[in-house]
């Protein structure tokens, strides 16, 4: 068996994994009888939007605030949709932020706060601790960004060094009643992890967040050394403001790869899921997956099902480069690399919420001609991966996956499809 357009397969496995996660059906779905007496819906993360949106279909208007990214914002008629800068913060997400705190606050035991948060959280929930700085919580941002460390151990000092994440919004929400819907874009869906965890305790401490630093080669201010060596304020899993909070998690990336995998098998494709919590350095990943790819080409026998692996999770990509890149990109651009134009095998790497790195564009497919259309017009794949240029490289020959806002986010999503030759 061969498929007529393996790119399109590809693209359309994608966009089922994306639909799957569309909040609309999920929030829905998770939400109670709506509750007497005052309800304040808020809410932080680039799914959060549409999140309250579908909360509107079921609900009726409420009253509320809701923080996305530039872009993702969604037509609500009670709940209002303030828009900042991911993955970098800005003054935006900071007013926002404070403002969402003051609502926190205000709140007393007889009213009930839904919280919508998904991914993008961590960056757009922005209030520095103590003597810190937007600029300086900008620049160790940007570091943690370039640093290769995974998304864990950057959520660890970007909790130490807010006065919301690690449970800390949970306990201004306190003694109100609250239940938190969640949208997981880490892997192990751990609500601690979600957007830093606003509304879970943690369990690490400033000294913690001290050893990342240290570990990753990161340079800080003052400030921030100040203030870790001062202790935090995020809130023990054991606190008692933590009793009135209910999390839930209600999307999950294993969902949307579930769905791609039953989409494959109804195209006559075989399906092998590697996992949809997969994390490293983006380029030794698709090395590793090519190999595996290769290997399985040549156990498949003329005329034989294609196969899938089907893998999610989180990639990073260590270093500064000269040119615009983003992991899933990187990831295509190494697989292209390594499989050097071999018959048969395609590749697709995207971020579900439509954006790679800081760029506006969710991935790349790559093909057997990728690299033939590449040295067609002169350009280096080598350098470009060198340069971290992955977005630079599939611009210039079309190989780019563009799918604008996606309204949700469920992390990376990689297809490599193989066929027999």
């Amino acid at each position: 068996m061969t498929l007529t357009d393996p790119s399109a397969f590809l693209r359309d496995l994608f966009d089922c994994a994306v639909a799957v996660a569309d909040p609309m059906t999920a929030v829905p779905a998770a939400l109670p009888p709506k509750p007497e007496g005052r309800i304040v819906v808020l809410g932080a993360g680039k799914a959060s939007a549409r999140m309250a949106e579908a909360v509107e279909s079921e609900w009726g208007p409420c009253e509320g605030l809701v923080l996305t990214r530039y872009g993702y914002g969604r037509p609500t008629k009670g709940i209002e949709i303030v828009e900042a800068a991911h993955p970098v913060p800005d003054a935006a997400g900071q007013a926002a932020t404070q403002r969402l705190l003051d609502l926190a606050d205000s709140l007393g035991p007889d009213d009930f706060v839904l919280c919508l948060i998904s991914g993008g959280g961590s960056a757009l929930l922005t209030a520095p601790l103590g003597k810190i700085t937007l600029e300086e919580k900008q620049a160790v941002n940007a570091a943690l960004l370039r640093s290769g460390a995974p998304i864990d151990q950057m959520n660890v000092v970007r909790k130490h060094l807010s006065r919301v994440k690690g449970g800390q919004f949970a306990k201004a929400v306190f003694p109100a009643q609250m239940l938190c819907l969640l949208i997981s874009d880490v892997p192990g869906d751990d609500p601690a992890a979600i957007a830093s965890g606003p509304t879970v305790g943690e369990p690490s401490r400033a000294k913690d967040a001290f050893a990342v630093l240290e570990r990753w080669n990161i340079d800080v201010p003052a400030s921030v050394r100040d203030e870790l060596a001062a202790g935090s304020a995020v809130v023990p899993v054991d606190a008692a403001e933590l009793a009135t909070t209910t999390n839930k998690v209600i999307i999950a990336p294993s969902q949307s790869l579930d769905a791609a995998a039953e989409s494959a098998r109804a195209a006559g494709v075989t399906s092998r899921m590697l996992g949809d919590a997969l994390e490293g350095e983006a380029r030794e990943l698709a090395e590793r997956q090519v190999e595996m790819a290769l290997e399985i080409q040549r156990g498949l026998s003329e005329g034989e099902a294609p196969v899938v692996l089907l893998s999610g999770g989180e990639c990073t990509v260590s270093g500064r480069g000269t040119g615009v890149g983003g992991p899933n990109a990187e990831f295509a651009l190494a697989a292209a690399l390594a499989l050097n134009g071999a018959p048969g095998i395609s590749v697709l790497a995207c971020d579900t919420d439509g954006v790679d790195g800081a760029a506006e564009v969710a991935g790349a497919i790559v093909t057997p001609d990728t690299l033939t259309r590449a040295t067609s017009i002169g350009l280096d794949p080598e350098a470009a991966l060198e340069a971290h240029d992955s977005h630079g490289f599939f611009g210039q020959i079309q190989g780019q996956v563009v799918t604008g806002p996606t309204l949700t986010n469920v992390n990376d999503f990689r297809a490599i499809l193989i066929e027999a030759v």
